[in-house]
């Protein structure tokens, strides 16, 4: 997808709520003093244990690579957001734990060629000399638009000799130029071991395309995928995972805007097969791997123990916590001088369902355990109604199982203001899973985009739910990951309580559990 565009800065409140936010949010500009002046007075809208840019702004997550025993995560940043420029560098930063980052600053500047910006791409280590930059050169393959606007995109190369630290560019023509199409962006390049080859995963609209390449410096188109009504099929992903039973299955994904079929505006991904060139999907429509509002861009990479090996069962994932519909609109901006989270690093993993069928199941990454500041053991609460708990918190996690015998509805009421009327609600009713953002602050000024469902089966009697709390975000786990739902939200500062509430009937909350992290 494209780089940022300059700043548009809409408010976020109107109405009656426009005095009550401006009470509790700092209204200087934001700059570096401001950020400090936040973070003393605890008046700050960054995230406690969720990746944030450090500054300015930041959209797509680049997949994540191995270099030197850590990941190198790159991401779209732009250095000149609050002057209003547009265009994208390629920032880094370097995590061990996927949880604890160290920032590197710009790897890959923007306008330093004629063809200007950069857009999305992807980074693989050469390790076998493939392009001739030498053995575990980092090569950039990205998308950028020579002249400026969205209507010739093409691919360029990029290359690294220091580990991906700095990046210089492979002359000024494309390594893949535009065959007169409008979309042609966002590549995905995979290291094809088994054919002796590289493969490109490509956005072109309704389709992605595949490509092959001896080099990374040529490439030649040999086959491509087609789903319509879901919108261009951006940040296209491709990956082979193998399942519990033993069963390797081929996942292509893609970032998708299924809002107006009533469907998510996510990660969307095919289980199938992928001979090296066409990619056979096991069913015609998608499934998708986060079912809230704000969860885009994702991108997936191998999961690597310490000394490097992959896991061949499990995968990671990171998505950017926003949402194209009002990516501008976020207090965070006047507050502590940025505009970019992005969620926890998830481990993917592919399950078989009952009926036989596969689908990909979500989790926190597990460094998380190694950051927890406090655990508040809870154990099981009976609850009929409203129960407002005797906890305060605005970034935390919240580990439950609810159970019941006759009941509508059940959940929690998280970042509840004082007087109850404010509120992030998450839970399950009649026969569905959701999440509902409708009683606090949000971007969606629409209206339309406050709750979202996942399926679920009320005669089980029981669901567990995880759900990750931080000071803009609510990312909630059903049933160990079977559906995820992430939404941006900007609670009241004062918004601190947690209760848990019924409808219909009684349950009991089993186990439950509160914990808070230090990173």
């Amino acid at each position: 997808m494209s780089g940022a565009s300059g700043i548009s800065r809409r408010s976020l409140f109107t109405g009656s709520a426009a005095g009550t936010a401006a009470a509790l949010l700092p209204t200087a500009a934001a700059t570096a003093r401001t950020r400090t002046r936040s973070a003393v007075s605890g008046a700050s809208y960054r995230a406690a244990y969720h990746f944030t840019v450090p500054d300015q702004w930041k959209n797509d997550p680049q997949r994540p690579v191995w270099i030197d025993g850590e990941y190198h995560y790159y991401y779209l940043y732009n250095a000149d957001y609050f002057t209003g420029a547009v265009g994208t560098a390629w920032r880094l930063a370097t995590t061990r734990d996927l949880v604890s980052f160290a920032d590197r600053g710009v790897a890959v500047p923007k306008d330093t060629t004629p063809n200007g910006d950069l857009w999305s791409g992807s980074a693989v280590v050469d390790t076998g000399n493939t392009a001739g930059f030498g053995a575990g050169a980092v090569v950039v393959i990205v998308t950028m638009s020579p002249g400026g606007g969205t209507d010739h995109q093409e691919q360029f190369l990029y290359y690294s000799t220091d580990g991906g630290l700095t990046f210089g560019n492979y002359g000024t023509d494309p390594v893949l130029p535009n065959p007169g199409v409008a979309d042609f962006r966002d590549p995905k390049v995979i290291r094809d071991e088994d054919r002796g080859r590289w493969v490109m995963a490509l956005a072109e609209n309704d389709k992605i395309g595949f490509y092959h390449s001896d080099d990374l410096r040529s490439w030649t188109y040999v086959n491509g995928f087609v789903h319509a009504g879901i919108g261009v099929l951006e940040c296209p992903d491709l990956f082979r995972i193998t399942a519990g039973d033993g069963t390797a299955k081929w996942v292509l994904g893609a970032s998708a805007n299924g809002k107006n079929s009533g469907l998510p505006n996510t990660y969307a991904y095919w289980t199938g097969s992928f001979d090296g060139s066409a990619f056979t999907a096991d069913a015609g429509e998608p499934q998708w791997l986060d079912h809230g509002w704000d969860w885009y861009a994702a991108v997936t990479f191998e999961k690597r123990d310490a000394g490097g090996a992959v896991d061949a069962a499990a995968r990671y994932a990171i998505g950017w916590v926003n949402n194209w519909d009002y990516a501008h609109t976020t207090p965070t901006i006047d507050c502590d001088g940025f505009n970019g989270t992005d969620s926890v690093v998830r481990e993917v993993t592919l399950k078989k369902a009952s009926d036989n069928t596969y689908y990909l199941a979500s989790r926190p990454v597990a460094g998380l355990d190694a950051h927890v500041s406090r655990t508040v053991h809870l154990g099981d609460v009976t609850v009929d109604g409203t129960k407002v708990l005797d906890y305060t918190g605005i970034s935390y996690e919240v580990t439950t199982e609810i159970t019941w015998s006759r009941l509508t509805g059940a959940g929690l009421q998280l970042r509840r203001s004082p007087d109850g009327g404010r509120h992030i609600d998450a839970g399950i009713y009649a026969d569905y899973a959701f999440l509902n953002r409708r009683n606090t602050v949000n971007a969606d000024t629409s209206g339309k985009w406050q709750e979202s469902h996942t399926p679920f089966d009320p005669s089980a009697g029981t669901v567990k739910l995880r759900i990750l709390v931080d000071r803009t975000s609510v990312e909630m786990f059903v049933d160990d990951g079977r559906y995820v739902h992430t939404s941006q939200v900007f609670p009241y500062l004062l918004d601190t309580r947690l209760a848990l509430f019924t409808i219909g009937g009684s349950a009991v909350f089993r186990n439950t559990v509160i914990r808070e992290f230090s990173v």
